[in-house]
């Protein structure tokens, strides 16, 4: 995001669930407030995910999609490393700096993961 006010608004987004997890009502609240600067600055793919997103933890009350794995480097990666879990926290807070910079090509194809698994889990539940 360019904007600096989405910067600091983002910022403090990720602040706010460092320290106190995900307070449904704040956060929400916050990425609605972070929404219209994804639409001014043109990028549908970042308005789509951040709005997709406080609908899941508005309806679910928790961030239940795991980070976007990356493709394995070798087949025979230790099965056991591919199981870390992840909590809900960590995954948006991924999720939430992935949104810094949606022209670095890896965070683009992260983001449109996440929108995917966003939307498969709404159609699964």
């Amino acid at each position: 995001m360019n904007n600096p006010k989405a910067q600091k608004l983002l910022d403090k987004i990720q602040r706010d669930l460092m320290r106190n997890g995900i307070v449904v009502n704040t956060i929400v609240s916050d990425l609605k407030e972070l929404r219209p600067y994804a639409v001014e600055e043109e990028d549908p793919l970042l308005a789509k995910v951040i709005r997709l997103t406080y609908e899941h933890i508005e309806n679910y009350q928790t961030f239940a999609i795991s980070i976007p794995e990356d493709e394995p480097v070798d087949e025979l990666e230790d099965e056991d490393e591919s199981e870390t879990s992840v909590t809900p926290e960590e995954s948006l807070d991924y999720l939430l700096s992935l949104m810094n910079d949606t022209s670095i090509k890896n965070n683009e194809m992260d983001l449109r993961e996440y929108s995917r698994d966003l939307q498969e889990y709404e159609e699964e539940n």
